[in-house]
C-alpha cells in the first residue's frame, strides 16, 4: 500500500509531465511571441531538462528498485541535469537583463563546480544508496522512506556551494530587475517563480545535510510545482521573458525628403524629453535620410548620451522608421522590422503617391498607424 507522500509525488509528476509537454508544443507553435528563435530555444529546454528530464530521472530512482548501481547511476544523473538546468535559468534570467548578454563570472563558476561534480561522482562512494526494504529487485517502492542516498562530502560540498551561489544570483537579479525593468508590475511573476524556487532548492540542501527522506520528497514536489509555475506563465504571459529593462521612448516614421509621416510616444514620463533626444540627432537627421535610398553602406544606429536611435529603411516606398529606446537588441530590431512591414502593406497607395519629392504630403493619411504600433510593440506599453 503506497503511503500518502508517495502518492501524492506521484501524482504532482504526471500532472507536471503533461503540463510541460503542453507547453513545449505551445512554444514550438508560438515561438515568435518569445521575440527570437533563441529565446524560444531557451525555455523549451528549460522545461524540457527541469520538468521532464531531471524529473523523470530524479522520480524512477527513488520509486523504482532496479539495483543499487543502477538507481544511484540515475541519481547521479539527475544531479547532473539538475545543474544543467539551473545554468540554463541563470542565463534566460539574464537574458532578461540585455539580450545575449551574460556576466562572465557567475557562468564560468557555475560551469567550473559542474565539472568538480562530475569529475567527483566517478568515486565508487560519492553516493550512496540505502535500501530498508526487503523486496528483491527490481520492485516499485510503496513506501519511499526505504530507499535513500547518502552524499560523500566532496559532492554534497560542490551541490551546497551551486546551490547557494545560484540562490544568491536570483535574488540579485530579482532586484536588479526591479529597479531597472520598464513596468516593475511585471516583475511579480518572475517573483513569485524565484520565491518557488528557493523552497525545493533549500530542501535539497538539507536533505544533503540530513538525509532524510521526507526533504527529499519536498524537494522534488515544490520544484514541480515550480515547473508548472513557468509553463503557466510561459504561455499567459511569454512578453515577461523579453528583455524587462529594454525601454522604447519614441517611434517615428520619416518620409525619404526628411518629412515627419507619424510619431508615437511610448514613455509618458520617461527620463528623456524631447530637446534631449531631438537636439542630438537633428544636425545629421535629413541628410542621413535624404541619401539612404542609393545609400549601400546605410546607417542603422545613432547612439546620444542616454538613447541609441536604431533605424529601419524600406527602399521601395521610400520611407524610414527611427526608434529611441535605452539599448539595441535583436528582438527589438525584428519588431521593428514586423512594424516597417506592416506599415507599408497598410499604407503602400499613400506611400505610392508620395513618391515624387514635389507632391505635396499629407501626413494625416498615416494617423491610424497608432494601431500597428500599439499591436507590433505592445510589450513596451
Amino acid at each position: 500500500m503506497y503511503n500518502p507522500l508517495t502518492i501524492s509525488v506521484i501524482i504532482v509528476y504526471f500532472i507536471c509531465l503533461f503540463i510541460c509537454i503542453i507547453t513545449i508544443v505551445h512554444i514550438f507553435h508560438h515561438h515568435k511571441i518569445f521575440g527570437t528563435v533563441l529565446n524560444s530555444i531557451l525555455n523549451i529546454l528549460a522545461v524540457f531538462i527541469i520538468g521532464i528530464i531531471y524529473s523523470t530521472l530524479f522520480i524512477i530512482s527513488i520509486i523504482i528498485y532496479h539495483s543499487e548501481i543502477v538507481n544511484v547511476l540515475l541519481w547521479k544523473l539527475s544531479l547532473i541535469m539538475g545543474f544543467i538546468a539551473l545554468e540554463l535559468v541563470v542565463i534566460v534570467s539574464y537574458f532578461m537583463l540585455e539580450y545575449k548578454k551574460i556576466p562572465f563570472f557567475p557562468l564560468l563558476s557555475y560551469t567550473i563546480l559542474l565539472g568538480f561534480l562530475i569529475g567527483s561522482l566517478f568515486f565508487l562512494d560519492s553516493i550512496q544508496i540505502i535500501n530498508k526494504s526487503s523486496n528483491s529487485s527490481p520492485y516499485l517502492i510503496t513506501d519511499l522512506s526505504d530507499i535513500n542516498f547518502i552524499f560523500h562530502p566532496l559532492p554534497g560540498l560542490i551541490t551546497i556551494l551551486f546551490i547557494t551561489l545560484f540562490l544568491i544570483n536570483l535574488l540579485y537579479l530579482g532586484i536588479k530587475l526591479y529597479f531597472q525593468s520598464r513596468e516593475p508590475k511585471v516583475i511579480i511573476g518572475f517573483s513569485i517563480n524565484a520565491i518557488i524556487l528557493w523552497i525545493p532548492l533549500i530542501f535539497y540542501i538539507l536533505y544533503i545535510i540530513f538525509p532524510l527522506p521526507v526533504y527529499r520528497e519536498l524537494h522534488i514536489i515544490f520544484l514541480m510545482i515550480n515547473a508548472i509555475v513557468l509553463c503557466i506563465t510561459l504561455i499567459k504571459r511569454p512578453e515577461m521573458f523579453q528583455v524587462l529593462t529594454n525601454k522604447v521612448f519614441f517611434l517615428n516614421i520619416y518620409h525619404k525628403s526628411g518629412i515627419l509621416l507619424y510619431s508615437y510616444k511610448f514613455e509618458k514620463e520617461g527620463i528623456l524629453t524631447d530637446s534631449v533626444i531631438w537636439g542630438n540627432i537633428l544636425i545629421g537627421i535629413n541628410h542621413i535620410l535624404s541619401e539612404f535610398i542609393d545609400s549601400r553602406d546605410k546607417i542603422d544606429m545613432l547612439q546620444t548620451k542616454k538613447a541609441k536611435i536604431i533605424v529601419n529603411y524600406n527602399n521601395e516606398y521610400g520611407f524610414a522608421v527611427l526608434v529611441i529606446s535605452n539599448q539595441k537588441n535583436e528582438i527589438l530590431v525584428n519588431l521593428m522590422e514586423n512594424f516597417t512591414n506592416e506599415f507599408k502593406d497598410r499604407y503602400k497607395n499613400e506611400l505610392m503617391e508620395i513618391q515624387d519629392l514635389n507632391k505635396i504630403i499629407d501626413v494625416s493619411d498615416f494617423k491610424d498607424a497608432k494601431e500597428i504600433v500599439e499591436e507590433n510593440f505592445k510589450i513596451y506599453l
